[in-house]
């Protein structure tokens, strides 16, 4: 018979057909579990062995839910401690920056294929891996939107603007392709994100400016921050992020101090009644 934890985990992937990289989510959450059954006091034992490790909060936290998630299966009545997350801003390319990246001039098909990916993150706040894995056949031209592949097996349907469009047609032109990747190695295989990692750092530190951290995702961080900046709801946010919850949104949507301000200056009593 099979270890209860390997039991979940085929469970998981045939009943309930998970992505493999949930299951690999599982598996690597697991592992630090020392008992099939356990209590309580495992759980704590668990945090604290985590903690040794030199593990982040956020990173502890996201292990809990798949041990909650096994507990909840396995019938165990037991109370998964809520780790405390500190709430920092999200890392952020300011409009500067982002016109820097747009305006720049490629030579090369890689350049060009480079610059055309970092549009798509800019104009949809897709995930990385959702960009590379995206198709020809993905991208609507006609209604301006995209089919993007997100976590979980969930694809969903967000829009494009008609500048991503232009620049999503000329590249096309230029690969004189209408079937494959969108952003495909030159032999059709799917780009490695190490790879597009090095070559965006690589790209702003040559026009001038010291890449932000979590490169790729602060695309995406962006994209959110410039939509409620402009007067889209959380709720319209969450459906193009992807997210399953509102509360996954909100995490986003850490405004700056210069845009608590402005909105406080239009919103103050003493402010309106002068």
């Amino acid at each position: 018979m099979l270890p209860r934890h390997k039991q979940f985990i085929k469970e998981r992937q045939y009943v309930n057909n998970v992505s493999p990289a949930t299951l690999r989510w599982y598996e690597q959450s697991l592992c630090w579990l020392d008992t099939e059954s356990p209590t309580s006091d495992d759980i704590k034992a668990l945090i604290v062995r985590l903690r040794e490790r030199a593990l982040e909060p956020v990173s502890i936290k996201s292990r809990l839910q798949a041990v909650k998630a096994y507990c909840r299966w396995a019938g165990l009545t037991v109370v998964i401690p809520k780790m405390k997350i500190e709430e920092r801003v999200l890392p952020t390319f300011d409009s500067a920056q982002v016109m820097r990246l747009m305006q720049w001039r490629p030579r090369t098909e890689p350049e060009y294929r480079l610059q055309t990916l970092v549009a798509t993150l800019c104009d949809t706040g897709a995930r990385i891996d959702e960009i590379l894995s995206m198709r020809w056949e993905d991208v609507d031209f006609d209604n301006l939107l995209l089919t993007l592949h997100g976590k979980g097996r969930k694809d969903r349907k967000t829009p494009m603007s008609l500048e991503l469009r232009k620049r999503l047609f000329l590249w096309q032109r230029k690969r004189e392709t209408k079937a494959g990747l969108v952003f495909g190695t030159r032999d059709g295989t799917k780009q490695g994100r190490r790879n597009v990692l090095r070559d965006v750092k690589a790209l702003c530190r040559e026009l001038g400016f010291e890449p932000p951290a979590r490169t790729l995702h602060s695309f995406r961080h962006t994209f959110a921050l410039n939509y409620l900046r402009n007067g889209g709801s959380v709720f319209h946010l969450q459906k193009c992020l992807g997210h399953s919850s509102l509360e996954m949104t909100r995490r986003y949507a850490n405004l700056t101090t210069s845009d608590l301000q402005a909105v406080h200056e239009r919103l103050s009593l003493l402010g309106n009644a002068r």
